[in-house]
């Protein structure tokens, strides 16, 4: 059943705001301390390879330098200063889609303020999405070997180990993820508080080595540096934006946390510890040229070496966490907007909503986890696959944020142009300088994203054919009642339920059953699932319903597209609205169509095929909306495309 609506619904008002004083689910700083250990994981174990990457450029190129380091150094602060607190912490966050963030949910919110650009603010969202399935298969494979890699430090004799260890800890990570994250959430902000304080101390502790690293601050450095390197320049500002890696997270994380928990933690903890990593590494390089190797593990004393190790091993293992997690918010959300086909989706807790489980995205994450290990082997290798897919989302996030700023703040359209321009001019050069890694590994996510925007766009271009071909083809509803009216089918006791994607006409299954069974049931409900752009629909505002005979009536439930639609879960609250029902001695009719390519479809024939193959791989109708299975009839039927 295509149950996907992108158009909003003033009936189904959004639940109120979670305004930044909204802290029922938890005191502030609990909060505060979940989103150190949620939020922060990928942008907070960026300081493992970012410096020694940027810096890669120039030691290859000619020895250690003093300005470079400052330039370099300079230019991994600014990035933070820019990017991330200054677009994300204080100025994307305020731009919630009714407490929630990330590039779908800012997507719905552009679409809703601008609906006359509605076509490209919704291409652009795609686009966005499909970038960050890319991320997600890079981030736990680069933060997790990045860690392991500090073991040849320790000992040479885990040198050959390195890989097998990064696998065995990779799919044991993934295997977890269906007991879900809540046993262990609890233990993710106080490992990472320790994370965070053992950087800055370790960083702290080096700038007395070489202050003049202080200079770094000065963003006329940074800037020195790209003029007058040219080229080489150029390939350091691609390794750059390894540091703020991670700053979506800020704003997709949103809803979890709240606005002003994830700002507090950034401006006390995170970017303090950030700054004082990167500037106490970049101090140690200008004492010893010699860590320039490896500056974040080298920085360690000897007998601090394996502990700092075993903690940053945890630490990206909470980052991989994060993103593995980020990826199920993201696809449910695909799926409850139309842009996937229905996946199983398992919750992992009894009272929290967010917490789920999808397999299938699941393992298609692992095996490209594994397969990326395997092809690159070092995270100096998957550094160059990284970025990209990141800064084209970013990129993204700036133009969505344009249409918000200029239509629902309504900023005069200069204002809106110059703030988002000016963003825009720092993420586009970030861009710039990581397209040239595409031939070293940055073809990977490119191509993750490729594949999925062609699927999200074949799935949508080839479900809105199929309804409009079905609707052509179906018996309007009130057309149907006049026909029962003059000749009245058998009755049987009873209730049955008939799923649809349009309520105006006929459901198939309905026909089918009138057709094969030619009998009828006492009392009929037509129920439609609606999906609409805000995260959550107010559950008094869950459902809409219509009598449209005496014994015919129509159902709409809404949902918002963090939500999962449990079908049986809002029937049982149909009775407060006056519906007397059992719901399990009601039957539900649900329509199973095979689908078959057709030469006249609209579709070329290879996205015709396609769509065909994603239909098969559609979660059954009954699974997806937690439908008892001893009370479901499925009637099929064969449809071309």
């Amino acid at each position: 059943m295509a149950h996907e609506s992108l158009s909003g619904s003033a009936a189904a008002d959004s639940e109120p705001e979670k305004g930044d004083e909204d802290y029922s689910h938890g005191g502030f700083w609990s909060l505060t301390l979940g989103s150190i250990g949620v939020v922060y994981g990928d942008i907070g174990t960026s300081p493992l390879y970012a410096l020694r990457e940027s810096l890669s450029h120039t030691h290859a190129a000619g020895g250690v330098i003093e300005q470079d380091v400052i330039g370099i150094v300079s230019l991994l602060l600014w990035a933070l200063f820019l990017t991330v607190t200054l677009k994300y912490v204080l100025f994307l966050m305020r731009a919630d889609n009714k407490g929630e963030g990330g590039t779908l949910a800012l997507m719905a919110l552009a679409q809703n303020a601008f609906p006359k650009a509605a076509a490209p603010v919704f291409v652009l969202g795609i686009l966005g999405a499909s970038l960050f399935s890319g991320d997600a298969i890079i981030t736990p494979a680069i933060s997790v070997l990045s860690a392991v890699e500090g073991l040849k430090l320790v000992t040479p004799f885990f040198e050959p180990y390195v890989v097998p260890i990064t696998l065995v800890i990779l799919v044991t990570l993934f295997v977890m993820q269906s007991h879900g994250t809540g046993r262990v959430a609890s233990f993710f902000g106080p490992i990472m508080l320790v994370w965070f304080a053992s950087i800055a101390v370790l960083g702290a502790s080096h700038i007395g080595d070489a202050p003049r690293i202080v200079m770094a601050f000065n963003p006329l450095n940074g800037l020195q540096f790209l003029g007058s390197h040219g080229m080489i320049g150029f390939l350091v500002l691609g390794s750059v934006f390894l540091a703020v890696t991670g700053a979506e997270a800020l704003y997709a994380d949103m809803g979890h946390f709240g606005c002003r928990p994830i700002q507090i933690a950034w401006i006390v903890l995170i970017l303090p510890s950030l700054v004082l990593t990167y500037l106490g590494q970049g101090a140690l390089i200008l004492s010893n040229p010699a860590t320039v190797a490896d500056p974040f593990f080298l920085a360690a004393p000897e007998w601090a070496l394996l502990p700092l190790v075993l903690l940053a091993t945890v630490a990206t293992v909470i980052a991989s966490q994060a993103t593995i997690t980020g990826a199920f918010s993201l696809a449910r959300q695909a799926i409850q907007l139309g842009l996937l086909p229905r996946m199983e989706i398992i919750h992992t807790s009894h009272t929290q909503e967010g917490q789920i489980f999808i397999p299938r995205v699941n393992r298609i994450l692992l095996i490209g986890v594994i397969l990326l290990v395997l092809m690159f082997k070092t995270s100096s290798a998957l550094a160059s696959a990284y970025g990209i897919a990141v800064t084209a989302s970013l990129v993204v996030d700036s133009c969505l944020a344009f249409v918000v700023v200029w239509k629902l703040w309504r900023w005069p359209l200069w204002g809106a142009l110059g703030l988002s321009g000016a963003f825009l001019c720092i993420e586009l050069a970030f861009f710039s300088a990581n397209v040239v890694k595409i031939l070293d590994g940055g073809y990977v996510p490119m191509f993750v994203g490729a594949s999925m925007v062609v699927m999200m766009w074949t799935w949508t271009r080839g479900t809105r054919l199929l309804e409009q071909k079905t609707r052509r083809d179906s018996i309007p509803m009130r057309d149907l009642l006049r026909m029962l009216e003059k000749s009245k089918p058998t009755r049987v006791t009873g209730a049955a339920v008939f799923l649809t994607s349009d309520p105006e006409v006929a459901p198939t299954a309905l026909m089918h059953n009138l057709k094969h069974n030619k009998v009828l049931h006492e009392r009929i409900f037509i129920i439609s699932v609606k999906t609409e752009q805000v995260p959550r629909v107010n559950p008094k505002k869950r459902h809409e319903i219509e009598r449209i005979s005496d014994d015919f009536t129509k159902i709409t439930l809404h949902y918002g597209f963090m939500e999962s639609p449990r079908v049986p879960a809002a029937l049982a609250t149909l009775r407060k609205a006056g519906l007397k029902f059992d719901i399990m001695t009601t039957s539900f009719f649900l329509g199973r169509r095979t689908l078959k390519t057709a030469s006249n479809s609209g579709m070329p024939l290879w996205q015709d095929k396609l769509f065909v193959a994603l239909s098969k791989q559609s979660a059954n109708a009954t699974d997806f909306f937690s439908i008892p299975s001893d009370r479901v009839v499925e009637l099929g039927a064969q449809v071309t495309v």
